[in-house]
This record gives C-alpha cells, sequence and structure tokens, in this order.
C-alpha cells in the first residue's frame, strides 16, 4: 500500500472510533441545521478535526477540502478531500449505514482513495494505477450487461428539489428497466458497492466533491466508468453522476438522456 494511502487509511480508522462511540449515545448528540434536511453534528467535526490534524502534521503542505471545515491552502499540489461522516441523517437515526470517505487530488487528479465503514469493518481503497480493494481483497465491477439484469443504487433529493420532478422521471424509467432501485444514503458506500460488484450501477443528481471523490477513484480502479449523465468528465465539479461497469453505464446514459434540463448537461 502506498505510503499516502496508509496515512489517510489510518486517519479514516480513527475518525471511525470518534463515530463509533458516539453512536452509543446519540441521543445526547448537538445537533445543528445548516441548511434544511442538511444535519450536522458535534461528531461530524470531530472526525474531520481528527482526520485534518492526522494528514496535516505529516504533510505540511497539503491543502485541505473538508465538508464541515471548507478550504483550506487551495492553492497546493496536493489536495485531500474529506467527508468525514457520509450518511448523518443515519447516524442521527441509529441506522447503521454510513461512512468516512478520504480521496487525494494530486494537480487535479485522484490518486488515492479510502471509504470506510466503520460499522461493518469494510475497508474500500484505491490507488491510481493500481486496482480497488475491499480489505486487502481485489473487488472489480459487475459483470453483467444488460439493465434489465441489474440492482442501481441511487440517492434522492433531499436538500433541494429543484430536480425532483425530473429526478422522479429518471426514477420511473430506472425502475421499469432494471431488477431493483435501492436507496441506503449514503453515496460514498453506495460507489463502494459500485467498485465491489454489489450494485450494477448508481446515479444522482447534485452531490458534493467530498461525497463523490474516493468512491469515483475506487469504481474507476475496479474497472468501471464514472461520469457526469453525458458521460464525460465533470461529475466531481458539478455532483452529478452516473457509475457502472462499461456496458450498464452506456444503457443508463440512455435511459437517463431524455430526461436531461439544460442545466443538468456538461457545463460547456
Amino acid at each position: 500500500m502506498h505510503p499516502m494511502l496508509s496515512n489517510a487509511v489510518k486517519a479514516a480508522r480513527r475518525a471511525g472510533n470518534i463515530i463509533t462511540r458516539a453512536s452509543e449515545d446519540v441521543g445526547s448528540l448537538k445537533i445543528q441545521t445548516k441548511t434544511y434536511n442538511d444535519f450536522v453534528t458535534e461528531v461530524d467535526k470531530a472526525a474531520e478535526g481528527a482526520i485534518i490534524d492526522m494528514l496535516k502534521d505529516l504533510y505540511p503542505t497539503h491543502g485541505f477540502l473538508g465538508e464541515e471545515s471548507g478550504e483550506s491552502n487551495s492553492e497546493a499540489d496536493f489536495i485531500w478531500i474529506i467527508d468525514p461522516l457520509d450518511g448523518t441523517t443515519n447516524f442521527l437515526h441509529g441506522m447503521p449505514q454510513y461512512c468516512i470517505s478520504i480521496a487525494l487530488q494530486e494537480r487535479g487528479v485522484l490518486t488515492h482513495a479510502v471509504v470506510y465503514d466503520p460499522n461493518r469493518n469494510d475497508l474500500f481503497t484505491a490507488t491510481k494505477g493500481r486496482g480497488a480493494f475491499l480489505n486487502d481483497k481485489r473487488i472489480r465491477v459487475s459483470q453483467r450487461t444488460k439493465l434489465q439484469d441489474t440492482i442501481i443504487g441511487t440517492g434522492f433529493p433531499f436538500r433541494d428539489f429543484t430536480h425532483l420532478d425530473t429526478y422522479l422521471d429518471m426514477l420511473k424509467d430506472m425502475i421499469k428497466k432494471t431488477t431493483g432501485i435501492r436507496r441506503p444514503g449514503s453515496a460514498a458506500l453506495d460507489l463502494a458497492y459500485v467498485a465491489a460488484g454489489w450494485y450494477d450501477g448508481f446515479w444522482e443528481i447534485d452531490l458534493s466533491t467530498w461525497d463523490v471523490a474516493a468512491g469515483g477513484l475506487i469504481v474507476q480502479e475496479a474497472g468501471g466508468i464514472v461520469g457526469d449523465f453525458e458521460g464525460n468528465e465533470s461529475w466531481l465539479k458539478t455532483g452529478n453522476i452516473v457509475a457502472a461497469n462499461p456496458k450498464i453505464f452506456s444503457q443508463m446514459l440512455q435511459t437517463l438522456s431524455p430526461h436531461l434540463t439544460d442545466d443538468l448537461k456538461t457545463p460547456k
């Protein structure tokens, strides 16, 4: 394992310990509402602080983009992209579906990724050009070739309902054309599940960079394709994302494309 990835894993496990301890008494946590249906707890902040403190000590010249702390040293060649608790709403309800997501971007290119599920102790990792792993075993995207045979992950709009009607039209078509749709509530884990072949694909509208950076690289290193709704590279910036094995990816794009409004197309 590359030293930078190894250190990211240590940081993720440290954050996992903070989150797991807090999960034993969720009722006592202070909760703030950032915007409608978008919650942050002191655990999110403590977990992110632990990750950043550890990586800053090791790499003082690196920059950070964190869900809770925002950007720091954004002109640096190396930027760590961090979601300390992806699935906060699940966490607050005691539903054990959430994770820590850490990615490293070097001069604009994603190079290392960790998605850690502290409930199952599942560690998904990837390094660019070296493949994707779950608990040190190589993982690959699924081999299914027909959309009608697939299970596809997604996420419902929950903060901003601008695209709700568009999304529901997409969902109707996906329900009709697949074996089933799943929506557990943590996009980073959803992407890791595509990489492991547990899902055959995933799509969502308007995610944040920290939701998709690590999971996106893990999918790519597992042999999958990640793109925006037109199959292009804007997914990391726009958060409009489709991820799947190559054959299912193209069928998903075909299914979604009739519903694309101009603001969901690749930015010119």
